[in-house]
């Protein structure tokens, strides 16, 4: 079938994009290629089409469907809204993603290149054409614009060159694609839920999520919007949620289940309702989270899975009775953050607290009950501070206490609070003994970027301090404000503070850091923790951090992060973001760390319309096949990135695909 009649039978309803389809999510380097593949008459797959009657059947988008049997695209939809949104210059009515990965691609005529506008390159150049504008046009278009190159004495004799090339591009939507069907009356939503998941092997898999989403709209056509609203409304507020996660909560709130099968036969009342008191309840929730433990963005919010849970008792209690059931709450949660409760089975778990609390007189006891038995104990150990990496696990726990302790801030005195405001009052990770000389001394990564090696300092503090080892600033800080290091937990031993006794740093700090912490649980708990859990050592075993679980990647020596940083420093000077240095790869489901890149743009160098890419050094396989797997392209070469980032931008010509 023609491309030019596939956007004909988008236009007028016979064919369409099934529901439980996820959103666009192609970047504009896959659009670029994708069109240079056309304009060069490359082959570039067929489309699997779901043929189905048009009643009953539930689509992405406004409009409706035309009468009788209608497609439904299975596979292709990425090609197809890029297709559609260059030749009809706007984005189909299904279309849900970002419409800057297809808008304003151009064609230069001398190179036969695709690219994508920038004013600085391209203004004084006719040769550059807009796509969008010429397949608009039509033939009136080529004659357009041979007739204004016409003017440039130096085109004139290429005019025919030109009018081939025009014509090429112009031809895209007379190509044929092949398209596979699926149809019969035993296709039903869950078998072609099962086909289109085999055929996207190579991509994102429906969840159990989008296919009790898929049912849900059935039902409810705005439940997709609506609840992306939400998520949307938590994202301002510094938190990123999916939309399974969002399910999740409505589930136990309407369900009182984990299993989203529950929720295939609730009637669209009952979801819709759902969806408001799981919201209320969450944004509840985060007040306390960030408000009394201090854990106020995303990159500190562990256990998320605990929510569903929180957020099912929240519902049903109505309000929490007193500051004590809050703090006795919040003390479950990080009790089911610390030792990820819900890393597993995560809707094992989920059912088995939902039936503790099933009677709520009582339920909080039993959930702290049943994680004791579960963990062998609840009180912090010094040895738990031994890990490594912004992906530790207690990495949140010691923000927290920053957050909700008296900790103070070295350059200022001040109280680090999550309520100072200011640009330069943002709390930054330091490394109490530098990165660099730890290096020099021959101390690997897991070492040098030891949680206990880590504290939280306002921006401008941070960058007075720079590289200075403690056993030179530290003496300033307490002279200029008494206590303000050992309020963040820092061993007031001098010898302590010399670079050649780091490792016995480490140990007192870890010591003093799981006293405060147990301090801290034990006044949420109001009674609920045991004296024998109290009774924890207050000086800490040898740990040999290097042997604690590795997560794949991080920076092994200074000057591999001079060279990232150089590298950095030099993207911003194109105007771009200079990337996230030592960016931790998570899973979104577990929130568990996969892997951390050493310098990584996950959002693409252009935000959200060019694809993800990261700069790894010397990086083993696991840290490689972890970032393709998350859908980053990963460059293992300096110069190799700074030409991509050079194309990118149109600094120099692309080259071929």
């Amino acid at each position: 079938m023609q491309i030019s009649t596939i956007l004909d039978h988008i236009d007028s309803g016979y064919m369409a994009l099934p529901e439980f389809q996820r959103g666009y999510v192609w970047n504009r380097d896959q659009v670029r290629a994708l069109m240079d593949s056309l304009y060069r008459r490359h082959p570039i797959g067929g489309l699997l089409v779901w043929l189905t009657a048009s009643e009953g059947a539930q689509k992405r988008g406004p409009g409706d469907l035309a009468p009788g049997i209608v497609k439904l695209l299975l596979d292709g939809q990425q090609r197809m809204t890029s297709l559609y949104g260059i030749i009809r210059g706007v984005a189909p009515r299904f279309f849900d993603g970002n419409s800057e990965a297809f808008t304003g691609l151009h064609f230069h005529l001398d190179r036969e290149e695709f690219a994508f506008y920038s004013p600085v390159f391209m203004r004084d150049d006719p040769l550059w054409i807009n796509v969008s504008e010429l397949m608009k046009a039509g033939q009136t278009g080529l004659g357009d614009h041979l007739v204004r190159l016409g003017q440039f004495p130096d085109h004139k004799e290429r005019i025919g060159d030109f009018v081939g090339r025009l014509s090429a591009i112009l031809g895209i939507r007379e190509i044929d694609l092949h398209l596979e069907e699926v149809a019969g009356p035993d296709k039903t939503v869950d078998v072609v839920v099962d086909i289109f998941n085999r055929v996207n092997t190579g991509g994102t898999k429906l969840s159990k999520g989008d296919l009790a989403l898929a049912k849900i709209c059935a039902g409810w056509p705005e439940a997709r919007d609506t609840m992306k609203s939400k998520l949307e409304h938590w994202r301002k507020a510094g938190f990123e949620f999916n939309l399974d996660w969002l399910l999740r909560c409505v589930n136990t709130v309407a369900t009182g289940e984990a299993m989203f099968l529950h929720l295939h036969d609730t009637t669209p009342e009952v979801v819709k309702n759902g969806v408001e008191r799981a919201s209320n309840a969450i944004d509840s929730l985060l007040n306390s989270v960030s408000g009394r433990l201090g854990l106020d963005h995303e990159r500190v919010l562990f256990g998320k899975y605990a929510f569903p849970v929180m957020a099912h008792y929240l519902d049903r209690r109505g309000k929490l009775q007193n500051q004590i059931e809050r703090d006795r709450l919040l003390f479950w949660f990080l009790q089911c953050a610390m030792w990820g409760r819900y890393s597993g089975q995560t809707e094992a778990f989920i059912n088995r607290d939902l039936e503790l609390i099933s009677e709520l007189d009582g339920g909080l006891e039993r959930l702290v009950s049943e994680l004791r038995l579960w963990r062998g104990g609840l009180a912090v150990e010094p040895g738990h501070f031994a890990g490594w990496s912004l992906g530790a696990r207690f990495y949140p726990v010691l923000y927290m206490m920053t957050r909700v302790g008296m900790a103070l801030d070295w350059g200022t005195g001040l109280p680090l609070k999550y309520d100072l405001l200011g640009k330069m009052n943002h709390l930054e990770v330091h490394h109490i003994f530098p990165k660099s000389l730890l290096y020099k001394r021959g101390w690997t990564k897991s070492y040098v970027n030891a949680v206990a090696n880590f504290c939280f300092l306002t921006k401008d503090t941070n960058l007075q301090i720079s590289n200075q080892t403690p056993e030179s600033y530290f003496p300033i800080i307490e002279e200029k404000h008494p206590g303000a290091l050992a309020s963040q937990w820092i061993p007031m031993d001098p010898e302590l503070w010399r670079l050649e006794n780091y490792a016995d740093f480490l140990s007192a700090r870890r010591a003093l850091l799981a006293k405060a912490t147990n301090d801290f649980l034990e006044e949420l708990s109001h009674g609920m923790m045991q004296q024998e859990e109290l009774a924890v050592p207050t000086t800490d075993d040898p740990i040999d951090v290097a042997s604690t679980p590795a997560i794949p990647g991080a920076i092994k020596d200074g000057a591999e992060e001079q060279l990232l940083l150089d590298t950095g420093a030099w993207v911003e000077s194109l105007g771009l973001s200079a990337g996230n240095l030592c960016y931790e790869l998570v899973d979104p489901e577990t929130g568990n760390s996969i892997a951390v890149l050493d310098l990584a743009w996950p959002q693409g160098l252009q935000t959200n319309y060019s694809e993800p890419v990261a700069l790894l050094i010397d990086e083993g396989p696991e840290t490689l096949t972890a970032a393709n797997h998350a859908g980053i392209r990963v460059f293992t070469n300096p110069k190799a990135f700074r030409q991509y980032v050079e194309q990118l931008l149109n600094l120099v010509p692309a080259g071929p695909e």
